[in-house]
C-alpha cells in the first residue's frame, strides 16, 4: 500500500470510528505528495478490460460508473498518469459533469480469476478528442480511439492493494470457452465411440 492512501484515508472521523470498534485507530505520518504507480501496478492497469469509477457531483452525491472495452484500454501514460478514450454510450455525460465541479476520483479495478483488487486515487478531467494533449493520445494509441467522444485523463494521487479474501473468482467467456470446447470434443468423441 502506498502510504498516501491511508493518509488521505484515515480522516479524523475514520480513525474515531476505529477507536470506537477496537480501542485504538491506525495513523500514518505524512508522505510524499502523490505515489506513482510501479510496474506491478502499471501492468494490472493495463491488463484491465473493465473497471469501476466514482466521481462526486456539486451535492455531495456519489456516482459510481461501470467502463469497460478491450483488453487494455486503460492506459498507463506514465506512472503518475492513467488514460482512456471515452466511447459513446447512454449520453447521460454524468461522470464528465461532475468531473467539472469536483475533480476526484477512485477507481477500482479487479482482477476475478486470480482474486486481486487495486484502487486508485485521482485527479481527472476530460478533453474533447481534438484538444487532449499529443502525449495522452500516443499513449492511448489508435485501437482505442475510433469510436470515442473524449478522453479522461486521470493523474494518479495513490493506491491500494485491497485484500483478496471475498472475491468471488469470475470468468469471462474467453477465458472460459477454450476449456468448454475440450470438454465438446471429449463428449463428441465418447458418443461417437
Amino acid at each position: 500500500m502506498a502510504r498516501k492512501f491511508m493518509e488521505i484515508a484515515l480522516t479524523p472521523s475514520v480513525q474515531k470510528a476505529q477507536e470506537a470498534a477496537y480501542g485504538r485507530h491506525q495513523t500514518v505520518e505524512k508522505g510524499a505528495e502523490t505515489d506513482a504507480l510501479g510496474e506491478g501496478e502499471q501492468a494490472f492497469v493495463q491488463a484491465r478490460n473493465s473497471f469501476y469509477m466514482a466521481t462526486v457531483n456539486e451535492d455531495g452525491w456519489p456516482y459510481i460508473q461501470h467502463r469497460g472495452g478491450p483488453t487494455g484500454f486503460l492506459k498507463t501514460i506514465s506512472p503518475e498518469q492513467i488514460a482512456f478514450a471515452d466511447y459513446k454510450g447512454n449520453r447521460q455525460l454524468i461522470s464528465t459533469g461532475n468531473l467539472s465541479r469536483h475533480d476526484r476520483v477512485a477507481l477500482f479495478l479487479i482482477d476475478y480469476p486470480s482474486r486481486t483488487r487495486l484502487k486508485i486515487l485521482g485527479r481527472a478531467r476530460t478533453y474533447p478528442l481534438s484538444e487532449t494533449p499529443p502525449e495522452v493520445l500516443d499513449g492511448i494509441g489508435d485501437s482505442t480511439l475510433g469510436r470515442a467522444e473524449r478522453v479522461f485523463v486521470i493523474d494518479v494521487v495513490s493506491f491500494d492493494w485491497n485484500c483478496s479474501q471475498y472475491i468471488t473468482p469470475r470468468y469471462s467467456h474467453e477465458e472460459i470457452a477454450p476449456l468448454v470446447e475440450g470438454l465438446k470434443q471429449r463428449i463428441q468423441d465418447l458418443e461417437t465411440h
